[in-house]
């Protein structure tokens, strides 16, 4: 998503492979914990704020599938870092020690987006939300490269009937 960031940053629309190729040259992603909260470091401006915007989830879906840009996530990546992805635990990090496969319904995600947004004050659809989400898991997990699913060792938590506390205590019971 910072590599989406900055792809948006710089005009580039989504099928424009040529520019992000050459975009992922001067990009760099850090991560850093500031009072225990965790910030999203590109170029060094903070972009924590932007990384759940639609529209960057959309470029990353669109933009991942380049192997350019899979290389140069690969060149980002960190040890002994929390990480979360649609590749983390297939392409990005195999050998993690922990591997967690988690997701909701469509209808769940949804409607916890739409939930976010309004609490933005932002104005939704919570159908064009769901369409959106089915359409990002659909070209993720059809993709030639890198594509969404779960790692044969990852264990499988489906948050959505669960609390965030829950999931939560489920991810920290299986990191003991």
């Amino acid at each position: 998503r910072g590599l989406a960031i900055h792809f948006l940053n710089k005009g580039i629309e989504p099928g424009e492979t040529d520019k992000v190729i050459e975009a992922c040259k001067d990009a760099e992603v850090t991560i850093a914990y500031e009072d225990g909260v965790q910030h999203v470091y590109l170029n060094g401006n903070d972009i924590s704020s932007r990384l759940r915007n639609e529209e960057v989830g959309n470029m990353a879906s669109v933009t991942s599938a380049i192997p350019e840009v899979r290389k140069k996530l690969l060149e980002l990546r960190q040890n002994n870092v929390v990480m979360d992805g649609r590749d983390i635990g297939t392409c990005v990090l195999p050998g993690a020690d922990v591997k967690i496969y988690l997701t909701a319904s469509v209808e769940t995600r949804a409607k916890r987006r739409y939930d976010e947004l309004k609490e933005k004050g932002e104005d939704c659809n919570l159908e064009e939300i769901a369409h959106d989400i089915e359409e990002r898991d659909h070209r993720d997990m059809t993709r030639e490269i890198a594509p969404l699913k779960q790692a044969e060792d990852a264990v499988l938590v489906d948050s959505s009937n669960m609390t965030i506390d829950e999931v939560v205590q489920a991810i920290l019971t299986l990191c003991k």
